[in-house]
């Protein structure tokens, strides 16, 4: 039978406090509205074992959470991370969730024979004492609820007794984080941020999810935090301007090198600032008593990542999932330098049996599913400029040769469409770096680029282009694939200068069409073309060649077991990827 329950457990912390208590052996009940499908399956994803989980049906809008009354009566700690978090809501509906509800909970947990704690999770903005009713229309339905849900909670488990536990986090970083302070960050990256509002004292706080849920579990465990509230955050973050001028840096952004007073802000359309108002009331100097959290949190041996460090890993899965519209890949990746520029690298950096080159309007991930089928690991690279990665400050030659540099082993450099030519480049200047070389519909030996697409209105149109365009004008059929890289690339050319150099490295590769035929005849290493049969070589050539029956000039994309085999075999017969580097 389960000894705690998890109110709000399929969300961003419900979810994650539930596989850690798993983790250490609890027998948990995760409540929540639907069927509990999704959860298991993200538990299954971080390879949870949940043969003590009980999925539970519940309403904390409803007196009773619509639980009968004789179930799970061994529950000693309840944990209450329901509600609503999101900017924008009715105060009817903020208050039914993180009022009523967060009531309601109050009263179920007093209901059982055998409870320990109750610890609800509040927010770092509440005052932490009873104090007048929130404003609502000053603070906004989301943070007035909350202040007077944390107020409505304590005055209920007095009444009844109920020993409780207070936890107040601040900005929470972690993997499905995608509203708040990464709301800012996603206007950073798509260069909509030109002016941070408020002033350079402006603090807002962050807490990694590890840490915070490390701490939730940790409370029920030690009976002195019984009637104590807890402000769960970094210290060490750094105020606003700075915060975001670290993200900046690691994202290979600008960062706003003004600010604008948070009451103009305001009083200015918001159709002109684009800030949403609830959120401006986040934006104060105001410090938090964090010392009896952090007390505790070292006495328990629940240790504060860098702060630095945690931004940079939640700025690299914000951007790899395009800010929750998309999956990233199973490969790790982020931000590297590169060349002297701030590139998205994903794979094995040192050990690749592969290093995958993409092709234009691509990024690496266009490479997942052939990835996904090969058997040894994988280096890719967003190619400067393009995709995730900055503007390059050397030549693309230069920023693959400093990619190449950390690879111990001599791997098989595979490239598509344009990217065949810093891959051929590569290949004859280092021929003892690699194993062989695989180019996949190579621009230079098939028909030129469109006129349209080197004409002074090419940037202009493709940075307007939707996916479904996009896909029309590559000759893209739908499928699972084609649908998330025109997706992504769709999102990538609406970036601030991606369209424009997307169009000039179109014109650089059609200017050394002539040089990379010529080079190709004098390459030392082996060799293999794949091409789609509906896009033929109209230079012909003696060099082993692969046609993929029908496919385009992306077959990666739609034929990526076809690519994965021929990869596989062009490794095999050559005896190739395993070697060291002389």
């Amino acid at each position: 039978m389960s000894d705690t329950i998890v109110f709000g457990a399929t969300g961003f912390i419900g979810r994650s406090l539930v596989a850690e208590l798993l983790g250490r052996g609890r027998r948990v009940a995760a409540a929540a509205r639907g069927n509990g499908a999704g959860l298991t399956a993200w538990l299954d994803d971080q390879q949870i074992d949940t043969g003590g989980l009980e999925l539970v049906r519940a309403d904390i809008t409803v007196p009773g959470l619509g639980i009968p009354s004789d179930a799970l009566p061994r529950v000693r700690d309840v944990y209450n991370s329901a509600g609503r978090y999101a900017f924008g809501l009715s105060a009817a509906d903020a208050k039914a969730a993180n009022v009523t509800g967060a009531r309601h909970v109050v009263d179920w947990a007093a209901s059982r024979p055998d409870l320990r704690r109750l610890v609800h999770v509040s927010g770092y903005r509440v005052s932490g004492a009873d104090s007048p009713a929130p404003d609502y229309r000053k603070l906004g339905a989301y943070e007035a609820s909350k202040a007077e849900g944390d107020a409505a909670v304590r005055q209920r488990a007095r009444e009844l007794g109920v020993p409780l536990t207070i936890a107040n986090p601040s900005s929470v970083l972690g993997p499905g984080q995608y509203i708040g302070l990464a709301g800012m960050v996603a206007d950073l990256w798509r260069g909509k941020l030109r002016a941070l509002p408020g002033g350079s004292d402006v603090f807002v706080p962050v807490v990694t999810l590890d840490h915070f849920v490390g701490v939730l579990a940790n409370l029920p465990e030690h009976a002195d935090t019984a009637g104590q509230a807890y402000w769960i955050l970094d210290d060490t973050t750094p105020d606003l301007p700075e915060l975001i001028a670290e993200v900046a840096a690691h994202l290979g952004v600008l960062a706003p090198r003004c600010g604008i007073p948070v009451g103009l802000v305001r009083r200015l359309p918001r159709a002109l600032t684009g800030a949403d108002p609830e959120t401006l009331s986040f934006l104060s100097a105001d410090r938090y008593p964090t010392g009896p959290a952090n007390a505790f949190a070292e006495a328990t041996g629940v240790h504060v990542p860098p702060v630095a460090d945690a931004l940079r890993a939640w700025a690299d899965h914000l951007v790899a999932t395009r800010f929750g519209a998309g999956t990233p890949s199973r490969r790790p990746s982020g931000f590297h330098t590169v060349g002297g520029s701030r590139t998205w690298v994903a794979g094995e950096r040192r050990r690749p049996d592969y290093v995958l080159l993409h092709g234009l309007p691509l990024d690496t991930d266009s490479w997942t599913d052939v990835a996904d089928r090969l058997a040894g690991p994988v280096l890719g690279a967003d190619l400067p400029g393009l995709g995730r990665s900055a503007p390059g400050k050397v030549t693309t030659d230069a920023w693959l040769a400093d990619l190449m540099e950390p690879v111990a082993i001599r791997p098989v450099l595979v490239a598509h469409s344009l990217a065949a030519g810093p891959a051929l480049r590569y290949a004859a200047n280092h021929p003892e770096h690699i194993s062989g070389l695989v180019l996949l519909a190579p621009s230079f030996l098939l028909r030129p680029s469109s006129p349209t697409a080197r004409s002074p209105l090419a940037a202009l149109a493709l940075r307007r282009a939707d996916a479904a365009r996009l896909a029309r004008v590559l000759a893209l059929p739908p499928g699972p694939a084609t649908d998330r890289a025109t997706q992504a690339a769709a999102a990538h050319l609406k970036r601030p200068g991606a369209a424009k150099r997307l169009v000039r490295a179109l014109r650089a590769g059609h200017a050394s069409r002539t040089e990379l035929r010529r080079l190709l005849d004098e390459i030392t290493v082996p060799v293999h073309l794949v091409i789609g049969a509906q896009d033929p070589l109209v230079s012909p050539t003696d060099l082993p060649t692969t046609v993929v029956d029908a496919a385009g000039h992306y077959p990666q994309l739609t034929a990526p077991e076809t690519v994965a085999h021929i990869l596989t075999t062009f490794q095999d017969r050559h005896g190739l990827g395993a070697s060291d580097r002389p």
